[in-house]
């Protein structure tokens, strides 16, 4: 009889999360399709300002995403309203998506719309979590920050970037300057599952680089095809590849930090885990901009903003990498600010010899780094292995 009447989209029990479900991985694939977005932007204006509005783009949508990958941990989708809701909630993400291209130049409203749904679905299905006043917390300064982006989009101009300067500012910064009126204060009534948290961004990770190769490979000319050309699609696979098992080294040592952790401290380690896929994400497309060229025109010199980005793509990327093992405290960060480093130092090889070799150079120190460090790797192979 308690089932008949329980609310048909409740969860009648409060079994916290083990694995990730299906769905959200669905719905990991259609979020990836605003970096893909982000991606194309970038290609199109390799400049300070042009990486300043991507910026800021991604910073508003990943706080939300991120919000995805804390509330299954709390409601995991298991009836068909909760997955119907999620289902919403990534139709907001694409018609977000869909309005980025030009979203500083007539479509912000379409993107606003778009990431008002978000948030709208985003705080109903955390109603069903047992949080108190963390929620409380936390629906004004999402649902604000909401309204200030749509207030943006249909302002047009200086007020829009204002406006979604203060909205990027409100959910990430202004919180932990008045912690007692938000949900900073109240952060360990948030649960996290370990093994959930840290399967979830892999996999979003996973997804984003797939992506780019997708991104690069559609943008090789079959007309013309040659070698040279053919072995920078290598190249442009090789280098993801690399990234692929940089990342997945540290993996388990995350996890087991995250495990370890009483549940305050757990909530404070993850939030820090959630900012270091910032720069590491990021790294991903700003890194793609710069392959694609090298992929279209291998023989020639790199434009300095192209042998940037794929350097310094690589090098974000990286930093995550150092964010995450600085912040949880795991594994040593001197060779990646190394690898960092070197990676820097072939801009020069792009812009004086040409684009094919600067690829050749990074996905070498890259290598390097990984066969230097292959006992981390080895650990966490075993690690896989047990689990």
């Amino acid at each position: 009889m308690a089932r008949l009447t329980a609310p048909r989209w409740r969860a009648a029990d409060r079994a916290p999360a083990d694995r990730v479900t299906t769905v959200e991985v669905f719905f990991d694939v259609v979020f990836v399709f605003t970096l893909t977005q982000l991606t194309h932007i970038l290609e199109a204006d390799l400049s300070l300002p042009g990486f300043g509005r991507v910026l800021l783009l991604f910073a508003i949508l990943w706080w939300m995403f991120d919000g995805y990958v804390w509330l299954p941990n709390h409601v995991p989708p298991r009836l068909p309203a909760q997955k119907l809701l999620l289902f919403v909630a990534m139709a907001g993400f694409l018609i977000a998506a869909v309005g980025m291209p030009r979203a500083f130049d007539g479509t912000g409203v379409v993107f606003g719309i778009g990431y008002l749904v978000v948030i709208i679905v985003h705080l109903i299905l955390f109603t069903q979590a047992d949080v108190g006043k963390g929620l409380r917390r936390l629906a004004p300064y999402n649902l604000a920050a909401a309204l200030l982006v749509l207030a943006g989009g249909f302002a047009g101009g200086a007020a829009q970037y204002v406006c979604w300067v203060a909205a990027f500012a409100l959910q990430m910064v202004v919180p932990y300057l008045v912690p007692r009126r938000s949900w900073v204060s109240v952060v360990w009534s948030f649960r996290i599952a370990p093994e959930h948290f840290v399967e979830r961004h892999g996999l979003l990770v996973i997804i984003a680089l797939g992506e780019s190769v997708v991104v690069i490979g559609m943008g090789v000319d079959v007309a013309h095809l040659s070698a040279g050309i053919l072995a920078m699609v290598v190249l442009a696979l090789a280098l993801p590849g690399a990234l692929w098992w940089t990342y997945f080294t540290d993996t388990p040592a995350a996890e087991a930090v995250l495990r370890a952790a009483e549940p305050g401290s757990r909530a404070r380690l993850a939030l820090r885990l959630g900012f270091a896929h910032i720069p590491a994400l990021l790294g991903v497309m700003v890194a793609a901009a710069g392959v694609h060229g090298a992929v279209a025109h291998p023989g020639s010199p790199a434009s300095w903003p192209s042998a940037l980005a794929l350097a310094g793509g690589v090098v974000m990327f990286l930093a995550g990498i150092v964010w995450d093992r600085r912040s949880l405290h795991t594994l040593p960060i001197g060779g990646r600010l190394v690898t960092a480093a070197a990676v820097l130092a072939t801009m020069p090889i792009g812009t004086a010899v040409n684009a094919g070799l600067q690829l050749t150079a990074v996905v070498a120190v890259l290598v390097a780094m990984l066969l230097v460090d292959r006992r981390h790797h080895a650990q966490a192979t075993a690690g896989e292995a047990a689990g």
